[in-house]
């Protein structure tokens, strides 16, 4: 409790908007050192980037924070009908969503309705499924498409930035469904889908593929967009949007039309382009054949 305590009283967005600025500031020795002591401290695979592993190779720490990795760094199950992983990282939790609500830790849930900012389209997922992946400083920032999907509609939710690290998701009731993000509604092959983008503490940013930057601004209402009839199609395993620094990320499936895989347990490593799901069969046909899952 006392964590959520300090964390309701400190300024959350002043302290985002510095965090902004220390990340972009180009001056080598600063960027530079920045780069190397998260390397060091959090054991960042350089090897796996398209650019070179060192730090000059970036103009700023936040440029090193986004980096794309190398071609097939991040091979994709290649069987349509299953899931893939959106993004790097670890399993916060998974697993079914239960009357409407959404495992957070033990102890603490919250509903769909709420993180979506809409009690209509959290209708579509009231008994669906859930996979919530944790991003530390070492992992690749950019957010990928789990299934095939056309974009129906984004909504910026206003919020707080409580930090999302392990030990904040424990003790601050509701903490998704509180903070600021980006909620990004597709329609796929097996229908409605939903990936959500949480901001927190130091996040300076969410980048979408098909409109750039969407936070900050910070927002003071609900900002939806509707896109449809734009023809925003993103293919399975494609770029969707990234992170200017690290968070959580939330996709939700809706009832009856995915088995997540066994192995989603809270802690479990997850990379972009695994199979952490399969679509029902009676939705998706497809042939047999071998899958990563």
């Amino acid at each position: 409790m006392r964590l959520a305590a300090l964390q309701t009283l400190l300024p959350h967005r002043a302290l985002s908007a510095i965090m902004r600025g220390a990340t972009r500031w180009t001056w080598s020795p600063w960027k530079n050192l920045l780069i190397r002591q998260v390397v060091r401290r959090y054991g960042v695979d350089l090897g796996e980037a398209a650019a070179p592993a060192e730090p000059d190779a970036y103009a700023h720490f936040d440029a090193f924070f986004t980096r794309a990795l190398r071609p097939g760094a991040r091979p994709i199950d290649p069987d349509p009908a299953v899931v893939l992983c959106p993004a790097d990282g670890r399993i916060s939790q998974a697993g079914p969503i239960d009357a409407g609500r959404l495992l957070q830790a033990k102890g603490r849930d919250f509903t769909a309705a709420e993180l979506l900012a809409d009690d209509r389209a959290a209708a579509a997922y009231r008994d669906g499924a859930f996979v919530t992946v944790y991003l530390s400083p070492r992992d690749y920032h950019r957010v990928h498409m789990p299934l095939d999907g056309t974009l129906l509609e984004t909504a910026h939710v206003p919020g707080r930035l409580f930090s999302v690290a392990p030990s904040a998701v424990a003790a601050i009731p509701r903490l998704f469904a509180r903070n600021e993000r980006l909620v990004c509604r597709f329609d796929g092959s097996g229908g409605p889908f939903a990936v959500v983008m949480v901001g927190a503490l130091l996040v300076s940013g969410v980048e979408t593929a098909w409109g750039g930057w969407q936070i900050p601004p910070y927002a003071h209402r609900i900002v939806r967009r509707d896109w449809r009839g734009r023809d925003v199609r993103l293919a399975r395993g494609a770029e969707m949007a990234r992170f200017h620094m690290g968070s959580t990320v939330i996709l939700l499936l809706p009832a009856g039309r995915a088995r997540l895989a066994d192995q989603l347990t809270p802690g479990h490593p997850v990379r972009v382009g695994q199979g952490i799901g399969r679509l029902s069969e009676t939705i998706f046909q497809t042939p047999e054949r071998t899958s990563t899952m």
